[in-house]
């Protein structure tokens, strides 16, 4: 995976291939990477590890992160990314369960159990003779990442070094990716999106990573991409929404925008187009296979829809008994010979079979594949809500919400009233005071009756998760709590 990330590095020795802008401003060319990346692998395995250990790594949203991710792989070493956010409880818990050989660790972060190195000296690393690329088996383990936990408990999600290949299917698939962008993704290091998106796909071909520095603020984003001359700017539909309420500068060299994380609203798109002038491609995806249905710049999604299964991926919509016909929801799948998919869950050989069906690997999200192969996303098999007999999708709720004017977020969901019964809840954040009356005749006119909300609640903000995904859960059980129904 290390030496196919690098492949361009010689060739392009002397071109800025990180750029770490806003101001903390440092810039790598390609060869500093490279020397960087192989000077850690030699540094980690005179550490004492060797290939196959695992090294957890709490790092900040610094160089240091993508550098020891990738100089672990290059070294056979599996690298497990977490969130610099978590407590030392979840740090434990982490630890206990994947029991790795070490922990780098930043300074300040929470107290991690067993071996611990100190990520001040990852730069001393950097300076040692290169290692060798330790090349093998391309279905062995590269790398373990961790579910969002969004739909249940977080879980460890293996992948092989051959989820890499995989990530080629993006770049014209989703991105319209060369070797001529510069790339700028608004999230953190530590999220699977940003060493993806961010980091490796760039590099891959030969491309310009542009990540904020740490503490840079998300208003502050606009200016940074005019600035930089950014071309792509990937970020989740959140960071977009709060662009939104800035004044962004003009932003002659950005091409499109790229999202990810969370379904992208209708509304949250047309106001990011009117504003910049640029599109945006949606894709969706999930940890266990990263993106794999999108639009992209020469086949853009029809309105409503994510987009379509990305070149070379086999995609499904699954019923009970197998694939349903078009225009029907299903379960999105996807093939079980995708070279993206996980090796499995660490450890849970029954869970990582409960996700299959025959050869087809079931996302737990619903979807509608229609005649012209477009995937328009419903929402997560848990997070769909029944309506007298009917079920209806939080997503067509919200889409529906946030067309109001003074709406600048909304959530759906279902919550209980009494022991069998739920009803639909609206919670939204609006600009200005809304009369119930007023919002219920709004979404009556753009909503069948059943799909309409029975209660509406204002909020200051709404839950959401380390990379910005809507907690509709945590609305839920909040609301029942508050109501006596937990």
């Amino acid at each position: 995976m290390a030496a196919h990330v690098l492949a361009h590095a010689d060739r392009l020795a002397d071109k800025t291939a990180l750029r770490i802008v806003g101001a903390q401003a440092e810039s790598f060319q390609y060869a500093q990477i490279k020397s960087a990346v192989l000077g850690t692998a030699t540094g980690l395995r005179e550490y004492g590890l060797r290939p196959g250990d695992r090294a957890l790594m709490q790092l900040g949203n610094t160089p240091e992160f993508p550098i020891t991710y990738l100089g672990a792989i290059a070294a056979g070493i599996i690298p497990v990314p977490i969130s610099a956010q978590l407590t030392a409880p979840e740090v434990s818990k982490i630890s206990n369960a994947i029991n790795p050989a070490m922990t780098i660790q930043a300074s300040g972060m929470a107290d991690a159990p067993g071996a611990i190195f100190d990520a001040a000296g990852l730069r001393d690393f950097w300076t040692l003779p290169p290692a060798d690329y330790a090349m093998g088996d391309p279905d062995r383990p590269a790398y373990i990442v961790f579910t969002s936990g969004t739909s249940g408990q977080p879980r460890a999600v293996v992948h092989a070094h051959r989820a890499i290949w995989a990530r080629q299917m993006m770049w014209d698939g989703w991105y319209g990716l060369t070797d001529a962008d510069r790339l700028m993704h608004a999230g953190a290091f530590n999220w699977t999106y940003t060493l993806g998106t961010g980091l490796m796909d760039p590099w891959s071909v030969g491309a310009t990573a542009l990540i904020p520095s740490e503490g840079t603020a998300i208003e502050d984003l606009g200016g940074l991409l005019a600035l930089e001359r950014a071309t792509l700017f990937a970020a989740a539909p959140g960071f977009y929404r709060r662009l939104l309420r800035t004044s962004l500068p003009a932003l002659p060299a950005l091409r499109h925008g790229l999202s990810a994380g969370e379904k992208l609203s209708t509304t949250l798109r047309a106001q990011w187009q009117d504003m910049t002038g640029t599109t945006i491609h949606e894709a969706f995806g999930m940890s266990e296979c990263s993106t794999f249905i999108s639009g992209a710049p020469t086949n853009p999604a029809p309105d409503g829809s994510s987009g379509f299964a990305q070149p070379g991926r086999r995609v499904a919509m699954m019923g009970a008994k197998g694939p349903v016909p078009r225009g029907t929801p299903g379960t999105i799948a996807i093939h079980r010979s995708d070279p993206g998919l996980m090796l499995g869950y660490l450890d849970a050989a029954d869970e990582t079979a409960r996700r299959f069906q025959d050869d087809w690997f079931l996302t737990g999200d619903v979807g509608i594949m229609h005649d012209d192969g477009a995937i328009t996303y419903v929402g997560r098999t848990d997070d769909m809500m029944n309506a007298g007999g009917y079920r209806v999708s939080p997503v067509e709720v919200e889409d529906a919400l946030t067309t109001h004017p003074m709406i600048t977020e909304a959530a759906a969901c279902a919550v209980q009233i009494r022991a069998d019964t739920s009803l639909i809840a609206a919670f939204y954040v609006t600009s200005d005071v809304i009369d119930e009356g007023e919002l219920r005749d709004f979404m009556g006119a753009r909503l069948a009756a059943y799909k309409c909300p029975r209660i509406y609640i204002a909020k200051d903000a709404l839950p959401r998760g380390a990379n910005n995904k809507l907690l509709r859960r945590a609305l839920r059980q909040e609301w029942e709590t508050a109501h006596g129904q937990t």
